[in-house]
Order: structure tokens, then sequence, then C-alpha cells
């Protein structure tokens, strides 16, 4: 609380990066949002599966939603600075100037994003060698992570590439690198997407029974060999130049950077619940749930102890709350596989221009058209005959089978707006049955989950917040500051800059919490049905996948 001399209030800069956008809130002491800005970044698919960004552009959107959320501000307020991104890999020469990640030789396209599975063979020989690395990301490495990206390069461009290659970096760290001039790495990123151990460090064995044996032989430079705790300050701060672009003062704290899911995670899990009457009140965090909903989703559980499972990630040490174990389940699409449903169907048009006339976004429109044509039923009951499989780009948990497809059960012959919002639907309960799936998995192998706490794009629609609490059984708590992945990245900068004496006190300082929505337990049995269906689609697909085999 402020005291009664009103003292001056302490700011925060939170920089965000997402698939599609970069976005940057200046953030209070108190965790409130002050000023929020957000600029489009490009991306390049030059062939299916090859997914590409440009560190430039991302670095220029960073300076533009920065100045602009600081106009007004006296930045000597502003006490520090923290990054998040997605884990995609920037790939950078000795001389830090970007190197080409295609077979075009652009060098401005010089990261392999996140979601790129161009390494698809490359992960498979990796997961073939069965190490014991293996065993901290699910036993299976997803062709998301990083090391299957370097060995496609190496293999594919080895000239153009790999032997002029300076750096790797996962994208959260070039940011810090930027602003700070330092190399150094963060935990989280070395952790859940590179293999790194916190107690042993880089494992030699792993990188040369892959075939990378060269970044051993640099002692690791090229990928990173100091590392840091998440929120702890690097180097000096802003450098002159950085601080410049930026519009900040020079030596402003910089954090130790986080991925952008993990940001959303530390925004929202450890808030205080105190008088909501919520399952978790009066227990550890470790009961809570956090579930980043974007264009893909990740379910973030920490333990006090490492929970190994098959097919969700880790467990990783203090990768995102410092002393917890991290598991961290996902879905490849989400977000990016309502739009692709939506957008496709052949009533797109027609969903548009009765939206633009009725001045609502499209998902709004759509839900209120469920609620006009569900009759006297609860709206979820209208998919008893129509089934969707969510993983159109593969299956990340718990399952960890890049090969799976999507699936719909139930089509027929109409093409209006009515089956569009049921594909719709159907879609949605399909993400949080695959949720469900995921929670389940984690349960079993021994974490003790009673609330989920969802932030991200996909928690401003009330369709489906509804939907992953009425399909989990579990009640749902919405943060404050629905850009809990932006408070999340502030947190790490009010860190740096020694305003909080450790990252959970800032997290139960600057995390609020907002609505609660409850499941109706009415319509159980519905969906426990529902998730009997979903689970057969699997095991049906796979049967023909068997049948198929060798054609």
């Amino acid at each position: 609380m402020q005291s009664e001399k009103q003292d001056p209030v302490n700011y925060y800069v939170g920089i965000d990066v997402g698939t599609a956008s970069v976005r940057a809130a200046l953030v209070d002491q108190f965790g409130m949002i002050v000023a929020h800005a957000d600029q489009p970044i490009q991306i390049w698919e030059p062939q299916p599966d090859h997914y590409e960004q440009a560190s430039d552009d991302i670095w220029a959107a960073c300076c533009t939603v920065t100045k602009k959320i600081i106009q007004g501000v006296d930045v000597a307020r502003i006490r520090g600075l923290g990054f998040d991104a997605t884990c995609s890999l920037v790939v950078v020469d000795k001389q830090f100037q970007p190197l080409a990640v295609n077979y075009e030789g652009e060098c401005k396209r010089n990261i392999i994003m996140w979601m790129d599975h161009r390494a698809a063979s490359q992960v498979d020989r990796i997961n073939g060698t069965q190490h014991s690395v293996l065993s901290y990301v699910g036993e299976v490495m997803s062709v998301e992570m990083q090391p299957p990206k370097l060995l496609w390069m190496k293999e594919n461009l080895r000239e153009s590439c790999w032997e002029k290659a300076g750096y790797f970096f996962d994208l959260p760290d070039f940011l810090s690198w930027k602003a700070t001039g330092v190399t150094a790495r963060s935990l989280c990123p070395l952790v859940c997407k590179w293999t790194y151990s916190p107690d042993k460090g880089w494992d030699d064995s792993f990188w040369k029974v892959i075939g990378l044996e060269d970044l051993v032989a640099d002692k690791y430079e090229k990928i990173g060999n100091q590392v840091l705790s998440p929120g702890a300050s690097v180097g000096n701060g802003l450098t002159p130049e950085a601080a410049k672009d930026l519009g900040l003062v020079e030596g402003t704290a910089v954090a130790a950077s986080l991925i952008d899911a993990h940001a959303g995670g530390l925004g929202v899990i450890g808030a205080d619940v105190k008088g909501h009457n919520l399952p978790c009140e009066n227990h550890p965090v470790t009961s809570r749930l956090a579930v980043i909903c974007g264009t893909s989703s990740c379910h973030m559980g920490i333990s006090d102890a490492p929970i190994f499972m098959p097919g969700v990630w880790g467990p990783y040490y203090s990768a995102m709350v410092p002393g917890f174990w991290l598991n961290e389940g996902g879905q490849s699409a989400t977000g990016k596989l309502i739009d692709h449903v939506v957008r496709g169907h052949v009533a797109f048009p027609e969903l548009q221009a009765k939206a633009a006339a009725s001045a609502q976004n499209i998902y709004t429109y759509l839900n209120s058209h469920l609620d006009l044509i569900k009759k006297s039923l609860p709206v979820g009951f209208l998919t008893v005959d129509l089934h969707v499989w969510p993983d159109f780009h593969g299956n990340r948990s718990p399952l960890a089978d890049l090969t799976l497809k999507g699936m719909v059960v139930g089509l027929t012959l109409y093409q209006g707006l009515d089956e569009l919002a049921l594909i719709y639907l159907a879609t949605i309960q399909a993400i949080a049955l695959g949720t469900r799936h995921i929670l389940e998995t984690m349960q079993f192998a021994g974490h003790h989950i009673s609330t989920l706490f969802l932030c991200g794009g996909l928690s401003k629609n009330p369709l489906f917040v509804q939907m992953h609490a009425d399909i989990t059984g579990k009640p749902i708590v919405l943060s404050k500051e629905v850009e809990s992945v932006l408070v999340g990245a502030a947190i790490l900068g009010a860190c740096a800059s020694g305003d909080f004496a450790s990252v959970q006190e800032a997290m139960e300082r600057m995390g609020k919490i907002g609505e609660i929505v409850q499941p109706n337990h009415r319509d159980k049995r519905f969906y426990d049905k529902k998730y009997e269906v979903f689970l057969k689609l699997v095991e049906h697909q796979r049967e023909y996948k068997a049948i198929m085999q060798g054609v």
C-alpha cells in the first residue's frame, strides 16, 4: 500500500514478443497496467512447416511500443525492464550480424520460429538416442526445441550458416543481449528448450552423440556458458545505444528473461486469493495450474520435488518460479486452430458481414449466435453429434506425437452460419478436452491441482473460459489485468531493479485476480461422455495409421 505521504510510484516496463506481434506495458509497483501498446511483426513461410522472422524487425518493434507507453511519464521513475518472448532460435555471426536460416540466403530472416517443424527427421534421430537428458523433456524431445533446429542447420546450411555462426540465441536471450550487450543466458530457455541442467550444466555426451560436438569444442560459447536466474539483473543495465532506441535511461535495470508462456505463469500463479472461497486458498501454490492461451497453449504446474511423466515437458528446476520444479504441458495450435477453422469455413464472409453490422468482433458474434440456436439446452450440448480432435499441428502433450492430425466427426452437407458456429464450438471444446487430458496426466503423475489460472488472448473469450471450467470441472481464475504475460515480464524488471526481495514477493504483490468462473457441475455427465469420445478419436487415428503403414 502507498504511504500517507503518497510516495512517488515506481514503474516497470514489460515487453512481450509473441508469435505475430510485440507488445509492451508500463506497469506500476502494484501490478496495474498504466499504458499498453502493440506492433505487428512479420512472419515468412517460404515452404510448408518453415516459419521465419527477422531479429531487426522484432527489435525495431520493441523500440516503437516502448516509446509509445512511456509518453508523459518521468522515465527516471522507470526502475526496470523485463523481456519475454517465444522460444524461437536467433542466429547471428561473430559480429552479431543476422545470418540466413533459409535456402534463399536471406540474411534478414535469421530466426527459426518456435512453431517451425522443418527438423522432424532430426528430432526423430535425437529421440532415437534415448539419452538420459530426454527424461527432463517428457522422454521425447519436441521438434519445437532448439537441438533439432541446430542439427538441421548443420546438415542443410553448413557453409552458409553453421560455419559462420557466432552465437545462437533463444529469442528472449537475444533481447536481453540487445539491451545490455551481455551474452549471458537465462536459465529458463536453456533448461526448457536446450537440455541445460541447473546443477550439472551442459552434458557433453548428449551434444556429441547427436552430432553437434563442435558446440562442446568451443566450450558452449555459441549457446551460452554464463547463465542467470530469471529476474536477475543483467550486466550494467541498458547500454547508451539501447537506452536511446527505447527512450529510457541508460543503466536502467534489465532482467534475465523468460519464455512468453512462463512470463504469463509468473503473472498469474502467485496472486493472493484470500477471501474468494477457492479450493487453492490456504494451500501451497503447487495446487495451481497456469494455462496461458494464445496462438498455442501452455499448461504450467509447479512442485516442490521433481515429477517425471512421459509427454509433459520437465521437470525443470527454477525455470519459472525459483526453488520450484516446473512441468509444462502444451497444445501446439489453439488460437491458431480456432482462426483456421472459422476463417476457412464457407460461411465466414457472412459471419464477417453480420459481425461488422452489429459492431462486434467475429467471436463475440459467434458466441451470441450460439445462444440463439441453443434453445432450452445448455450451449455445450449442441455438439452431441459433432466431435473434433484438435491436433492439426501434431500433439505436444501428453502424447508427444508430431504425426497426429486433426479430425472432425459429424459433418453434414449444411454450410450456413449455424454450422460454422457449431464447428467453432466443437473446436473450443476439443481444446478444453485436450487441457483435461494434460491435467489428468499431470494429476496421475503426482501433481495435486485444484484451480486453473487462465491468461492470454483466448482467456478474453467467455465461451472458451466456461468450456474449460465445465470440461475440467475446476474453477478458473482470471487475472484482473488480462495481459498477464506483460505483468509477468514487468515482474522480472521489478526484481532486477532490487525493489522486491524475491520473485515470489513480486508475484504476490503485483499479481491481481479478477473474475472467477465456476464449472457447471450439472453438465458433468455430458462432458465425461465427450471426453470418452475424444480419447476414442485418437485410438481410431492410430489404428488407421497402422493399417496404412507401408502403403
